[in-house]
């Protein structure tokens, strides 16, 4: 298999730029913009007036929101009030696991799973402190949760979103909220 040297350079790059992220000892912000600046001075980038045009995509920018709603969440108090309700069904490590984990898929069908996600976070971990479990048992289970919870409605995820608008295309007629909810809490129920 020949490889083009852009292909080598991109491979290289990303190689590199995930021994940084494991190393840990740069901030991650800084070793992705170096990746970045890597990729235009190698040329894998062909216009460079053109590398930071990602950054205006739906994805990044929701991320970017879903993050400072979290912080907004956590400074206004809202998750110490969830963690003081969730605090007393934390006793044990499996209650613990399944009480965040049924919130967070609760809250994802309702809202966006990575929102639903990013608000349970700092939950998760004051409430892991608190009963000094490690946050490793719990953060997989909340994850899987957050992805669940979004199947059961339309805009639990972006891929609802999707196929409910190319239905529309398809047949006039979109997906509503809840059609989504008999598979969809199956799935999360099952999971």
């Amino acid at each position: 298999m020949d490889l083009t040297p852009e292909q080598l350079y991109t491979f290289l790059i990303m190689a590199g730029t995930l021994v940084m992220f494991a190393w840990g000892r740069f901030r991650y912000d800084i070793v992705a913009m170096g990746s970045l600046l890597a990729c235009v001075l190698a040329g894998v980038i062909d216009d460079p007036d053109q590398a930071l045009s990602a950054f205006g995509h739906p994805a990044v920018i929701t991320v970017a929101a879903v993050l400072i709603i979290s912080r907004g969440l956590r400074n206004s108090g809202v998750v110490d009030l969830i963690a003081r309700k969730i605090n007393p069904l934390t006793y044990t490590a499996a209650t613990h696991v399944g009480t965040l984990t049924s919130v967070v898929t609760l809250c994802s069908a309702f809202m966006n799973n990575v929102g639903a996600l990013a608000l349970m976070l700092p939950v998760t971990l004051k409430t892991a402190f608190k009963r000094d479990r490690s946050v490793a048992i719990l953060l997989m289970p909340l994850a899987f949760g957050s992805i669940l919870g979004g199947l059961m409605t339309m805009i639990g995820t972006p891929p609802n979103i999707i196929i409910a608008a190319y239905r529309a295309d398809l047949t006039g007629e979109a997906f509503k909220m809840f059609d989504y909810l008999p598979a969809g809490s199956a799935v999360a129920l099952i999971g």
